[in-house]
């Protein structure tokens, strides 16, 4: 690995942040909420250490290698999550875990919280804990399309643009940096989109912003302790519906659409028809159950509460209007093994991802068939193309990996005291970057160990990561000349 590469790299990392703490030093000034000096400072010292980490190798020029983006990675979600916690400790005056957990569910748009009375809280740090997920949502399509498919674990490698011309591979453009841009550039307008409907929805302009940092994002912070239900409206709720499933379908996809216009993409292509499927048939399981229970009281009241929850959820976006974990039967574990599921490739949603749900899936139907005709030949498709062997090995051996790792985690967690649905509930929601849990866990992580939120803190990173950009760096073959 080349070291040089990878300090230049993070001093550049680190002075971008920097410039994402302008504006809440600006709202600080404006609203006169206190938190001027905290931001200033953690500004200041973020363009310190990147100006210091850079400027010794700015006239050097380097080729990244694979594991060099491995490490840049790892690091750089690392990074920002322990220069993100300063306002909150500054801020709030919170201990180092409770500031590096809300930070890391920040970046790595999970959405669990430490923090109570978000009403009260000034303007600047309620921008702040929206930004953040913002930029942590925009990280992870840069990395899905740039990194991941070097990991051959599935997903973004199979993606081919469906649009004219020679661009024809993994990328939507043949450059990584143009690549980032065109992502950037969607990503920022339909951002924008989002907040000019929340604000006709009803919302105010600050609380329309803010929310739309982090519903494309898949986030789920809110300005509000109640987080949508604050606001007691039906049009809220359905614009976050859409763009919560939109930030959980495939950029790529939404590329292909904003070049062709050709909406039919999103039912063409297998992963958004699945997820897409899987959204609308759980909606109406949960509606049915929440109305015979009397739960909801019309169906029309059962509809509304599935299926804005069901879009929270299997998005790993985290918004409430109701408490999921306090409904009948098994529907709290349901939803939590949707948030497994999660969304699309690509998207900025958390879980396992459905492409790769939907390969594992068809690989097991192959291997049905072959066991009643031994010579029948056949292999995993999706859209027409041949699955490579080695993407469903990849994907098995990510399988096998989350659930040693997801396990591991629930056994240190439990080990430090928490019962069972409550370690299974924070595993599961940091992991998958989802934000609630059961148990203790279902509203916010104030209950929890210190110990524990440092390490809901690694599970968030790595479970945004995909585990294996973390566990290669494990490797002794990386590290060697």
């Amino acid at each position: 690995m080349h070291i040089a590469v990878v300090i230049r790299t993070l001093g550049i990392l680190f002075l971008l942040f920097s410039t994402t703490l302008v504006p809440p030093v600006i709202l600080s000034l404006v609203y006169d909420d206190g938190h001027f000096g905290h931001f200033s400072a953690t500004l200041a010292l973020s363009a310190a250490a990147g100006l210091g980490l850079w400027y010794p190798h700015r006239r050097r020029s380097y080729v990244i290698r694979n594991r060099d983006g491995f490490g840049i990675v790892a690091l750089m979600w690392a990074s920002m999550s322990l220069l993100g916690s300063l306002p909150f400790m500054l801020g709030l005056g919170l201990s180092f875990p409770d500031a590096l957990f809300e930070s890391a569910s920040g970046f790595t748009t999970t959405g669990s919280t430490v923090i109570v009375g978000l009403d009260a809280l000034g303007p600047s740090i309620l921008f702040y804990r929206q930004e953040i997920q913002w930029v942590g949502g925009i990280g992870v399509i840069v990395l899905a399309v740039a990194l991941l498919p070097m990991l051959g674990i599935g997903g973004m490698q199979l993606y081919r643009a469906e649009t004219p011309g020679p661009v024809k591979d993994e990328r939507l453009t043949p450059r990584v940096a143009q690549t980032a841009r065109t992502l950037a550039v969607l990503y920022a307008g339909m951002t924008a989109v989002c907040a000019a409907c929340y604000w006709l929805a009803g919302m105010g302009a600050f609380d329309a912003i803010a929310h739309s940092l982090t519903t494309l994002s898949t986030g789920g912070y809110s300005t509000h302790d109640a987080s949508i239900a604050f606001f007691e409206s039906p049009a809220i709720e359905t614009v976050a519906i859409v763009f919560m499933l939109a930030g959980g379908i495939s950029f790529n996809v939404h590329f292909v659409v904003w070049r062709s216009l050709r909406f039919s993409s999103y039912v063409t292509n297998a992963q958004v028809r699945t997820f897409l499927l899987a959204t609308l048939g759980l909606s109406i399981l949960i509606a049915f159950v929440l109305w015979r229970s009397g739960e909801a009281a019309s169906a029309l009241e059962a509809s509304r509460l599935a299926a804005f929850e069901v879009a929270a959820v299997i998005t790993s976006t985290g918004y409430g209007i109701a408490d999921f974990s306090l409904w009948p039967g098994a529907l709290p574990v349901i939803l939590i093994f949707a948030s497994i599921m999660g969304g699309c490739a690509g998207s900025t949603a958390g879980g396992i991802k459905v492409i790769r749900i939907l390969i594992l899936t068809r690989q097991a139907g192959v291997y049905v068939e072959k066991l009643i005709h031994p010579r029948l030949v056949r292999s995993v498709r999706v859209d027409g193309r041949v699955v490579p062997p080695s993407v469903v090995d990849g994907i098995w051996a990510f399988f096998t990996v989350y659930v040693g790792v997801f396990g591991f985690f629930m056994i240190v967690l439990m080990a430090n005291g928490l019962d069972q649905v409550t370690a299974f509930g924070a595993v599961a929601t940091c992991l998958n970057n989802l934000g609630p849990g059961l148990g203790d866990v279902a509203a916010n992580f104030t209950s929890v160990d210190d110990a524990s939120k440092l390490v809901l803190a690694v599970a968030m990173i790595l479970g945004r990561l995909e585990i294996f950009t973390l566990l290669v760096l494990l490797s002794p073959s990386l590290w060697r000349p």
